[in-house]
């Protein structure tokens, strides 16, 4: 041979084929030009200045026969590294994808294989389209497209489905529509009637659902947790992997990625640091449990010692932001190679198979916690900001129940009691359930007028409502027009362990027993919240409610739960009475 460009890989063993894929990667930039590639029949992604993450930078278009469908496909690729480089190489491959099948259709059913363009009309489309859509309704395989086996040395067809039909129409119609509309097509005489007759077809979503509650508790257990471990034998952090996916909703790259030094602690809260925007920025933290928090403390240590037995040093506040968290087993010598997915989603799926019954997989993980998140109060703004979406479209992805328990939102709001600085603390002045007539008239001085959100609770002092300053220089919680709801709850709970700790620590006696005093009112209040809570079976779900501000979560929240006005302002009793006969069993009716 002449040169490494005349070796055939495909006949090399596996460590010398590697070494040879190496430096042809450096070598072919000097081999070839842009021009040059294209007459070759490949596109190197470093002509362009662009590298994918764990992709080879030559694209190979060979396996597409017809000269001018290959130059066509050049083109719309060098156009897109140009002006819009992707993210990713998916685009690239969706398009590659549509163009392959389309020339294996040509190669065996057009006329002369294809190679004349003038020659194809809108029918040699249509045979294609229909040859499409037939393979996948009888689960065919692929005439173009091949997977590879062990150590890419093996291939077999990949089967053709919906879902792979609707790429590959889109991914060749774009390069066809492209060269239509900048009259490439024109000027190699490819007939129009061909490319319009591509139609656009939809890629059907494949929407995850939540894990089955039977299914998450066994993907918690304890003793399951331990067999993934000893699954994992060169101890690499699967489990620790597992229970970030869980417990902060992330993408499974975004925690496999993760460097080093991606906890520390903020005003004494953990957060956890990664790329939540696909783009390498490991600049966002989101807040995570004390307890994974500490699990990957000690994965940071036995990855630091790792790096230590390996380079007889500890790794430097440089190496520390580079290191990654979880350092793949191979050809990883500096510890900046992430665990691979394939690698994570082999172990996970035997240990599932293992376990359970039914068939998971790791992004279920995240749209779990979607479901969670709004199960417990928080609306798809939330949802988009927390899971690093880039619209509520996206979010309403991940959402499976638009409105997940409509009714204890409701319910939870319509629990009202008295504030701290009323009269009477802590009592009950709605309890979420349908009201009589006499007491409904008893509750409408306090509950008929509009409220707003306050901290901790809610003002029902009407000038504030409607937009004027308070007079009282919004001292809240010591007013007789601030009333508590059950979604305050564990904001309440948190307020009750500061006054308790401040108290503890007080110098003297007389000093512990005012502050006591100070805060009996709010702890009365309090406990007449948890007992009309428990007395409408509410209690368990409003300890689980744990917002930092449940007011900011309630939009809507101030216009609910106010019917007794409407039902004092009734002429006649029996009218009342056949009103709440008729939906006593509704629980969404709520006075």
């Amino acid at each position: 041979m002449d040169s490494l460009v005349g070796l055939d890989l495909d006949a090399c063993a596996m460590h010398p084929r590697q070494i040879a894929k190496r430096m042809l990667q450096y070598l072919r930039l000097i081999y070839f030009t842009r021009e040059d590639s294209k007459e070759a029949g490949f596109i190197e992604t470093d002509h362009f200045g662009i590298r994918f993450a764990n992709r080879e930078r030559r694209i190979d278009l060979t396996h597409i026969t017809q000269r001018w469908l290959r130059d066509l496909l050049w083109d719309a690729i060098a156009t897109r590294l140009t002006t819009d480089p992707p993210r990713s190489r998916n685009p690239i491959d969706t398009i590659r994808r549509g163009c392959a099948e389309l020339s294996a259709f040509l190669d065996s059913r057009g006329p002369g294989g294809g190679h004349d363009p003038t020659a194809l009309t809108a029918e040699h489309m249509l045979d294609f389209v229909a040859d499409q859509r037939h393979r996948a309704e009888h689960g065919l395989t692929s005439i173009a497209l091949f997977a590879r086996g062990g150590h890419g040395r093996t291939f077999k067809p990949t089967k053709v489905t919906k879902g792979t039909v609707g790429r590959t129409f889109n991914g060749a119609r774009r390069v066809l529509r492209a060269a239509l509309d900048d009259g490439s097509a024109e000027a190699i005489g490819l007939d129009r009637g061909f490319i319009v007759s591509l139609p656009q077809a939809p890629t059907p979503s494949r929407r995850r659902r939540p894990f089955p509650d039977e299914v998450a508790k066994a993907l918690a257990d304890e003793d399951n947790l331990s067999k993934l471990e000893e699954a994992d034998i060169y101890d690499r952090g699967a489990r620790d992997i597992w229970e970030g996916l869980v417990l902060t909703g992330r993408r499974c790259t975004e925690v496999l990625e993760a460097r080093l030094d991606c906890i520390g602690r903020h005003g004494k809260i953990p957060l956890f640091w990664h790329d939540q925007t696909k783009v390498g920025n490991l600049e966002d933290g989101i807040r995570i449990p004390e307890r994974l928090y500490q699990r990957l403390l000690q994965r940071q240590k036995k990855t630091t010692d790792l790096f230590t037995q390996h380079h007889g040093r500890p790794p430097t506040p440089q190496e520390r932001r580079e290191i990654a968290l979880f350092p793949r087993l191979q050809s990883n010598r500096s510890l900046r190679k992430g665990a691979s997915y394939a690698w994570f989603h082999r172990l996970f799926r035997a240990w599932v198979d293992a376990i359970a019954d039914t068939h998971c997989v790791l992004h279920q993980a995240r749209h779990t916690l979607a479901t969670n998140l709004l199960r417990n109060g928080a609306d798809l703004t939330h949802v988009k900001r927390y899971l690093g979406h880039v619209s509520n479209t996206m979010a309403e992805h991940y959402v499976h129940l638009a409105n997940t328990d409509p009714k204890l939102n409701d319910a939870l709001n319509a629990v009202w009691v008295g504030g701290p600085g009323s009269s009477e603390p802590g009592i009950l002045l709605s309890g979420g359930e349908p009201m009589t007539r006499e007491e409904a008239e008893a509750l409408a001085i306090d509950l008929t007028r509009r409220s707003t959100p306050a901290e901790g609770g809610f003002c029902t002092f009407q000038p504030v409502v409607n937009g004027d300053a308070c007079p009282w220089n919004l001292d809240c919680h010591n007013c007789d027009k601030f009333v508590l709801s059950g979604a305050d709850l564990l904001y309440w709970h948190r307020k009750r362990e500061q006054w308790r700790m401040l108290a503890e620590r007080a110098p003297d006696d007389a000093t512990r027993d005012y502050l006591h005093d100070v805060f009996e009112p709010t702890a009365r209040a309090i406990d007449g919240l948890e007992k009309a809570l428990a007395a409408v079976g509410l209690l368990d779900e409003a300890l689980a409610l744990d917002l930092r501000r449940p007011q900011d979560y309630f939009g809507h929240v101030w216009a609910t739960a106010f019917r007794a006005q409407e039902l004092a302002r009734r002429e006649s009793h029996d009218e009342i009475d056949d009103e709440y006969e008729t939906d006593t069993d509704q629980d969404e009716e709520t006075p």
